[in-house]
């Protein structure tokens, strides 16, 4: 399942199972999915543009449950952690190609999972161009993202003296995935951040243009990405804690704790637009704290005083 990001019409496919689950997809993508049939896609790249590529696996039972979330759902939230990471470059998206295992359980179901891809797909204005599909015992989405920037952001970017900014507000999905542990139902708002977040892609690229240097998207929790930023950049971000926006209702450690919010942090060196932020996006854009000397740490503060932050979330880590 391979294409270019051009008009051409699809090649046609040979028979099959497998070659059938891609027909159903591409039926389902309609416009969203372009020139499927070759061995390797074409991409085009813009004059003077790099290209930015990245891979996101979602594997049932490690990054979702399917008692917790709809098979569209499924689909949706897994392109969206994949796209999140062309926004940390503040690239915009040039296409996405999708590996898919699939229980036989589930075949039934592909239609679903494709309108949940298509659903992110066509929010982030891209296009799938390929991709496989194949048999397995867990339901697994590998979508490898592509993009162009012309200056990417970098988690290396940041300098003794940056602002830091988050987007948006945060906490949710932390709550949401508590919730449902214990076998309670979210509230609406909670189970859209959960099921439903949205790649800051547009957000990125504003802020780039407005002097940001430096970004990551949340994805572990905002302690553990802003040491993942401050240790590629070789610089120490004091994060004050009580400026961290959260969600109605959500403590500062679970703002700081909570994972897969896919929100920016970014560095700048002079002060960025929160109002003409806010006024573009309808998303908050606060200012939490200042990079300072080389300590290459995270040092979080409450009330002026230090405090130990919570952990995040690591895969191999992790209880």
């Amino acid at each position: 399942m391979t294409g270019r990001n051009d008009t051409r019409p699809h090649i046609p496919l040979g028979p099959g199972g497998e070659f059938d689950i891609v027909r159903r997809m591409l039926q389902r993508w309609g416009n969203l999915a372009r020139s499927i049939g070759d061995d390797a896609a074409i991409v085009q790249l813009p004059p003077n543009g790099q290209l930015v590529v990245s891979t996101d696996t979602s594997v049932e039972d490690v990054h979702f449950r399917r008692e917790w979330l709809t098979h569209a759902e499924i689909g949706y939230r897994a392109t969206a952690a994949a796209l999140s990471d062309l926004a940390a470059m503040a690239a915009e998206p040039a296409g996405i190609f999708l590996a898919l295992t699939l229980p036989e359980t589930d075949v039934p179901l592909v239609d679903e999972l494709a309108d949940g891809i298509g659903e992110c797909v066509a929010s982030a204005g891209t296009l799938v161009l390929g991709g496989d599909v194949t048999r397995g015992e867990k339901l697994s989405l590998t979508l490898t993202v592509l993009g162009t920037a012309i200056v990417p952001l970098l988690r290396s970017g940041a300098k003794s003296g940056d602002r830091i900014y988050v987007t948006g507000r945060l906490g949710g999905p932390l709550r949401a995935l508590r919730e449902l542990r214990e076998g309670r139902s979210p509230g609406p708002a909670l189970r859209r951040r959960f099921a439903h977040p949205v790649p800051r892609l547009r957000e990125a690229r504003w802020l780039a243009e407005r002097g940001a240097r430096a970004a990551i998207d949340i994805s572990d929790g905002l302690i553990a990405d802003a040491r993942h930023l401050a240790v590629a950049s070789g610089v120490a971000l004091h994060l004050r804690a009580e400026s961290v926006p959260a969600l109605a209702g959500i403590s500062s450690d679970d703002a700081l704790a909570s994972g897969e919010e896919y929100e920016l942090l970014v560095t700048s060196p002079g002060p960025l637009d929160a109002a003409a932020f806010r006024q573009e996006f309808g998303l908050e854009l606060t200012e939490i704290g200042e990079a300072r000397g080389d300590e290459a740490d995270v040092v979080s503060t409450a009330a002026g005083r230090r405090v130990a932050p919570p952990a995040g979330y690591d895969h191999f880590t992790a209880q």
